[in-house]
Parts: structure tokens; sequence; C-alpha cells
């Protein structure tokens, strides 16, 4: 993958630039703002842009901001945010501008290095990779999806595990239930949601961002 990374602190950001290198990935530009992040895609075309939530000048939410706009003059460039903070607001339009290529992890909840470029990997291959607790936070703080309500409990837990990326066997496996099982809750999902089968749209992904739009 060809990498450019948006973090302000300076040892994080050689830090994960120096471990990308050493896993066989390329990092174009390590840089430490959200207008240089523009820059430095704009510059370079990567696969993927990591990108911290806050950095300067406010320290508040400048990072997710970029991504959004950085999705937009950029579509080809996934994104991973990479935070300790969860930003629901510019968090659910994100999700929602882009269904496809995104990611949310929590510093602190990455257990290991392996898990992040796995999740990076996914990502930018067009998958998505939501850390259960943003997952959690978005849906606390967006409640009117319309079809949601109709959900049972458990189509909810199914449908939570498929914002954070996992497949229908990784599901089964986090509830201890069959495969076929699980097939038949996001079969029953997609219907309560009005979504059909249709062309090239990822029914996974529009679910998640039923799920999560507020």
């Amino acid at each position: 993958m060809r990498i450019v990374i948006a973090e302000d602190l300076a040892i994080l950001r050689q830090g994960l630039a120096h471990l990308l290198a050493d896993h066989g990935h390329e990092v174009c530009e390590a840089v430490a703002d959200g207008a240089a992040l523009q820059t430095a895609v704009a510059r370079h075309h990567p696969d993927v842009a990591v990108v911290d939530v806050r950095m300067p000048p406010t320290f508040t939410d400048e990072g997710l901001r970029a991504a959004i706009s950085l999705r937009a003059s950029q579509p080809g460039t996934a994104v991973l945010v990479f935070s300790q903070y969860v930003e629901t607001r510019y968090a659910a339009r994100l999700l929602a501008d882009s269904p496809v290529g995104v990611g949310y992890l929590l510093k602190d909840r990455v257990a290991d290095v392996a898990e992040f470029v796995d999740a990076l990997e996914r990502v930018a291959a067009g998958g998505t990779a939501l850390d259960p607790e943003v997952v959690r936070m978005l849906m606390r703080a967006s409640r009117q999806a319309g079809g949601v309500s109709s959900l049972t409990a458990r189509e909810r837990e199914v449908l939570a595990l498929m914002a954070e990326g996992r497949s229908n066997a990784g599901i089964a496996t986090a509830l201890v239930v069959s495969p076929g099982a699980v097939e038949k809750h996001v079969a029953a999902i997609f219907g309560k949601l009005g979504l059909p089968p249709a062309g090239s749209d990822n029914r996974r992904v529009l679910a998640v961002l039923r799920y999560l739009e507020g």
C-alpha cells in the first residue's frame, strides 16, 4: 500500500511510518495538520490516509473535517481515522458520505500491530473497520434511522458487528451461533431496512450506514 499519515505528535507520526514501512508498505509522506494532509494526498494519490482527529490549529475536529473534504476531492483514497477520541457528528457524516474504504479505530484499544495493519489493509481494499466503542457511541448518538426500530435485539447485535467490518463467519464466532443463523439474521436485516439486491450496491455497507446515520 501507499500511505499518507496525518498525526500532530511527532513521535507517533514517525513511529507509525516506521511500523508500516517494516510491514512492506510505502509511507509517501507524514504530516502534522489537515491542510498538509490535503496537499500530500493530492501530490501522492495514496491508497489510504491515516488521520488523527485532533490536529492544529484548534485541536478539536480538524482531522475528521479534513478527512471528509479529502473523500470529496480524492475519492480514490481510503481513510482510516486513528484517534483517542470519538467525534460522533463528523464521524457519522464521514461514514454516510463515504460508504466504502473507511475506518475508525481508537489508539488505546488496538491490541497489536497485526490488528492495526490488517484493518488498514481492509480499508484500503474498500472495506470498513470500526472499533466497537465507536459503533456504540455512534448508535447512542443516532437513534432516528427509519426501519432500524423494527430490528430485534439479535439483529442489532449482528448489525453492530457488521459495522466493525466482520464477515458472517466472524459474526458467528463472536455470537457463538452457526453461520447459517447469521445468514438468516443478515437477510432479515436487509429486508427490514428495504435493501433488496441491486447491481453493485454493497448492502452490508448500506445497512450499516442506515443504522449509524443521524
